[in-house]
């Protein structure tokens, strides 16, 4: 399955993570914080003996907050949702439509995960995972944010659905050359995967994508078709496109695979000219004479 399925380069065909996973990556990004944290902090108490005791606090409350909610929001906005340990674990934070997440999304999640992460050791998200149905937390929900695995098993490709039948035939005009792969590869992966996703995440997501295939064909869009609609019928029109070219004989010797060549056209047959035979008349035939009596018969 390919990795290049929206426009924003995130994966719909991927499964939420739960909560074994989760809880991984985050005992995993909380090791590399507090290993970090501690390093620093023994390079800031040497930095700051000289200082008075309240100073020294203010640093110090300082290095915490910046390693233990400053950072792992900076790593989540830089990474669009992969730290070391969702790295680690083949995990990924992204919106709820499919897109990756933002400045804002990290902000809430950092915020909410210092009471249900380290505040609460973590009951809190732990509850909220397990009761949620795609394993969110509590950040998650507040954020419009989902935690979705990266790394799945390959799965059989899934084909597209076919187009209704009163739009078959109906964009066989339409200019196909200027939209890219990309794009292509994004329509296929909503088509085969629109039925899982959420009805109005889904509509919005088909309205997004047939706007970006209108821009590329320069054509208007048709009046009263469903995005869906118009996007399975654009696609099976490149998949007949694509079958008429791959079956049409080649008029080159040579080629990538074999492609017989004309059939032979057969010699015209040329009667002989027999010149005309004049029309003779048959020759009279005389009589023949009557047996005479008696004599030898012939036999029967």
């Amino acid at each position: 399955m390919s990795d290049l399925v929206t426009g924003d380069a995130v994966v719909l065909g991927l499964r939420p993570a739960r909560l074994p996973s989760r809880g991984l990556a985050i005992l995993l990004d909380l090791a590399v914080y507090v290993t970090g944290y501690v390093l620093i902090s023994v390079g800031l108490t040497v930095a700051t003996a000289s200082l008075d005791e309240a100073a020294q606090a203010a640093v110090a409350v300082a290095g915490f907050l910046l390693f233990l909610v400053g950072v792992p929001i900076a790593v989540e906005t830089l990474s669009h949702g992969r730290s070391l340990g969702k790295l680690a674990c083949g995990l990924r934070v992204v919106r709820d439509d499919g897109g990756p997440i933002r400045f804002r999304h990290a902000l809430v999640r950092g915020a909410m995960g210092i009471v249900e992460l380290i505040l609460t050791f973590g009951s809190i998200a732990c509850i909220a995972s397990l009761v949620s149905a795609r394993g969110r937390r509590l950040g998650d929900v507040f954020a419009g944010t989902l935690v979705v695995r990266e790394r799945v098993p390959g799965t059989q490709v899934m084909p597209v659905p076919p187009p209704p039948p009163w739009l078959a035939g109906r964009f066989t005009g339409l200019d196909l050359s200027a939209v890219p792969d990309g794009l292509w590869l994004a329509i296929r992966q909503y088509l085969t995967r629109m039925n899982q996703l959420d009805p109005q995440v889904g509509a919005a997501m088909a309205v997004r994508l047939a706007d970006d295939l209108v821009a590329r064909t320069g054509a208007p869009p048709p009046a009263g078709v469903p995005a869906a609609a118009f996007l399975m019928a654009v696609v099976h029109e490149r998949q007949s496109r694509d079958a008429a070219r791959a079956f049409r004989p080649s008029a080159g010797g040579t080629g990538s695979g074999f492609a017989p060549g004309p059939a032979p056209v057969p010699a015209p047959v040329v009667a002989p000219v027999v010149a005309p035979v004049p029309y003779v008349a048959p020759a009279p035939v005389a009589p023949a004479e009557a047996p005479r009596a008696g004599g030898f018969a012939p036999p029967a």
